[in-house]
């Protein structure tokens, strides 16, 4: 707090703010009282308007301005000071002030704000001139910064003007190039239509070749199955052929009247494929039976006849299955080889004179083999329709009538016998000669 008794001389240009000054105030030295002395004599006004236009320059950065005291304000009592006593300490006190006066005004001049001031403005001052002082700062080292890269630049201006005649040479060598490879760029453009109108070609071609391709195939696929098929064919063929040729063999080695007529014995009764030919009271064969068996037997010597070329006389020999017969060809009548009722001692003569001629015709068919060969020889002799046993002596007619059953067939069982040896001897001289052939 300042003294209330103490009279107040000058206030705070920011607050305004009554100041008491300090005592150093009042003893200044002679020197610098003879220094403010002299600058007494200096008009002080222009100073004061100077430094007053000087903040209101700055008046952004100081928040209220404080026209600075002036001496001759003094006089109307509104600074907070008069002057009292007797005209001598009345002009010690004058000359006392106007020496701070003017202290204080060259501080004003010579700084951006106006003095005197209370110690918190001049606290608040400092941080302002502070902040501005750091500001100042950067802004220094920004421009010399600068300064030091224009130097720089300036000290590499001369070697710009060499590098500057190598890149105007260098930018005409790249020109140059830009004009050879757009050059080269044009012949490469008229060569990549070139090669698409070759790669269009190509691809029809590849799609006609493809084309091709897909027709062989289904050709190829179609001969590959009829191959397929031939071969199974050709191997069915070979099989077929195999077969047959074995078959061939066979039969070559296979007599077709014996495979055809197989004659042979059954007991008491004689048997040509099976059938009996004959009846006994012990066993009273079909009539069926003994009609099959003389159709067989009627048949078998026609084609032993027809083998060697033999033509019967007085007879024609008619197979005609159960229902066999004999054509009389000096009576022209038919003969039946056929019965049909039980066994009658006076019977139909017709089935006798039947039997009798069948074995005239095999008796024909023996005098022919005798020409061609005269070592053949039937076991059975044959003479007007009895057949002789020459180991015994004893002959058996070939009839029914007046005849036993017992005899009967065995006549007819010798019958067979002779008409197999002459099976066996026509089917000897057949492989004989395809044996020549």
């Amino acid at each position: 707090m300042v003294d209330m008794k103490s009279n107040v001389n000058f206030t705070c240009q920011r607050c305004l703010q009554p100041l008491r000054l300090d005592q150093s105030f009042h003893h200044l030295e002679e020197h610098a009282l003879a220094e403010l002395s002299r600058s007494c004599l200096f008009d002080i006004v222009p100073i004061q308007q100077q430094v007053v236009n000087d903040l209101e320059h700055q008046s952004t950065s100081i928040e209220h301005l404080v026209p600075p005291f002036k001496l001759t304000e003094s006089a109307n009592g509104t600074n907070g000071f008069m002057l009292v006593g007797d005209s001598g300490e009345t002009e010690s006190l004058s000359h006392h002030l106007k020496v701070r006066a003017t202290l204080f005004d060259i501080l004003s001049s010579s700084s951006s704000a106006d003095h005197p001031l209370c110690d918190e403005c001049a606290d608040s001052l400092l941080l302002l001139m502070d902040q501005q002082l750091r500001m100042t700062e950067g802004e220094w080292s920004d421009y010399n910064e600068y300064l030091k890269k224009l130097e720089i630049e300036q000290q590499h201006q001369g070697h710009e003007d060499v590098e500057m005649e190598t890149l105007t040479k260098e930018l005409q060598d790249v020109k140059s190039e830009e004009e050879r490879m757009i050059n080269e760029l044009e012949a490469l453009r008229k060569e990549e239509i070139a090669t698409r109108n070759a790669i269009a070609q190509q691809e029809r071609e590849r799609e006609r070749l493809q084309s091709e391709e897909e027709r062989y195939w289904r050709e190829y696929s179609k001969h590959k199955r009829d191959l397929i098929l031939a071969e199974d064919e050709y191997r069915s063929l070979e099989c077929q052929l195999a077969y047959a040729a074995s078959q061939l063999e066979r039969l070559k080695k296979t007599n077709v009247f014996n495979a055809t007529f197989h004659i042979w014995h059954s007991g008491h009764f004689g048997t040509i494929n099976s059938f009996r030919l004959g009846r006994l009271p012990s066993a009273p064969v079909d009539w069926s039976e003994i009609n099959a068996a003389w159709g067989q037997t009627t048949l078998l010597l026609t084609a032993l006849a027809r083998k060697m070329n033999l033509t019967f006389k007085r007879f024609r020999l008619v197979p005609f299955g159960n229902h066999s017969y004999i054509e009389a060809l000096d009576q022209h009548r038919e003969l039946p080889l056929y019965g049909s009722g039980g066994f009658k001692f006076l019977w139909d003569t017709k089935f006798d004179a039947a039997m009798v001629a069948f074995l005239d015709c095999l008796q024909q068919f023996k005098e022919q083999v005798e020409k061609g060969d005269s070592g053949f020889c039937l076991p059975y002799r044959m003479d007007r329709g009895k057949i002789e046993d020459s180991a015994t002596g004893n002959s058996y007619s070939i009839k029914i009538q007046f005849n036993s059953e017992e005899q009967w067939t065995k006549a007819l069982k010798f019958l067979l016998t002779n008409l197999k040896w002459g099976l066996a001897w026509v089917s000897s001289q057949f492989t004989k000669d395809e044996a020549e052939h």
